[in-house]
């Protein structure tokens, strides 16, 4: 199909990872004309192995992404357009999507899977080891740390939350790092799980893994290092079209329902830019189901002019 064809689509869905290709899955096995917009900008491109999804453990994420995006262009009424979508506008019809090239797409429905960035701390090496050997989900990096000594690097006292999950893949050291100071009830709940507690500020990182230099001189070596970033929702759109959102401990989400509806009618969001937490699997799963409520709001919805709304 050509992106430039004037027709407009049942459904343009902005992101291609994980959330916006199960999305369009859906979409497409039921036959509906489908535009994807991505730019490529996968949030665990760092990271070179997933682990967790089913029947994917272990596998390059970006394999994993190619080859869904090479099953999904196997259905005829799909497109897909490489840029960036840069203006939403509610239109009659539904909505109007203008990319980077300057090129409008109209869309009956529209599906924000546009993801997060993560704004990491200003430690010197940090960025560099972002994915590699520091890390923010637990569920997905911990089990290949072999049960090695683990840091916590504290951003807030949201830090916490780490430092008393991570001992069950290895003993962890909580680093707080100036963010802030456990109170008597959350120090005697770090002591029960095992956590250690270093107070000395920490001023970089290094070595082939993770050996974090302290103010004080001290180098302690571990085997991986987590830390919980602050993201922000990676595109405009939502904020453009007015869509609801919620502001949690580590950023700022799109609100939906439990269809993953937002709070404009016509609109679906779904992955990490609608939740709090993220991984592959729960990507995966919330944009199957986007894909379907959006199908059936298709079918059901009688009143057209959705976006006409005030």
């Amino acid at each position: 199909m050509d992106a430039n064809d004037p027709t407009t689509y049942d459904a343009i869905i902005v992101g291609g990872s994980y959330a916006g290709i199960a999305a369009a899955l859906q979409l497409a096995r039921a036959r509906r004309r489908v535009l994807v917009i991505d730019e490529g900008v996968r949030r665990n491109r760092f990271a070179s192995h997933s682990h967790g999804f089913l029947g994917q453990d272990g596998r390059p994420p970006g394999d994993i992404a190619a080859e869904a995006r090479d099953q999904l262009m196997r259905y005829p009424t799909v497109t897909w357009r490489t840029g960036r979508a840069e203006d939403a506008a509610r239109t009659a019809e539904g909505v109007r999507i203008t990319d980077s090239n300057g090129i409008a797409h109209r869309g009956r429905r529209l599906l924000l899977a546009v993801g997060v960035i993560d704004e990491l701390p200003a430690i010197p090496g940090l960025k560099e080891r972002w994915g590699r050997s520091v890390f923010h989900c637990p569920y997905c990096h911990g089990y290949e740390l072999m049960q090695g000594r683990i840091g916590v690097v504290a951003v807030s006292g949201q830090s916490m939350h780490h430092a008393l999950m991570l001992p069950d893949w290895g003993p962890t050291t909580l680093l707080l790092n100036g963010a802030f100071v456990p109170d008597a009830d959350q120090s005697a709940h770090l002591a029960r799980r095992g956590v250690a507690v270093e107070t000395s500020p920490v001023t970089g990182i290094g070595g082939d893994a993770a050996e974090v230099a302290l103010d004080d001189g001290r180098v302690l070596p571990f085997a991986g290092l987590f830390v919980l970033p602050k993201s922000r929702i990676a595109s405009p759109l939502a904020a453009q079209l007015g869509c609801a959102t919620e502001d949690g401990p580590l950023g700022t989400h799109i609100r939906v329902d439990a269809m993953q509806e937002t709070s404009v009618p016509g609109v679906f969001a779904c992955g990490d830019a609608a939740r709090a937490a993220g991984s592959v699997a729960l990507a995966v799963g919330a944009g199957t189901m986007a894909g379907t409520a959006l199908h059936r709001s298709l079918l059901f919805c009688e009143d057209e002019a959705l976006f006409a709304r005030p």
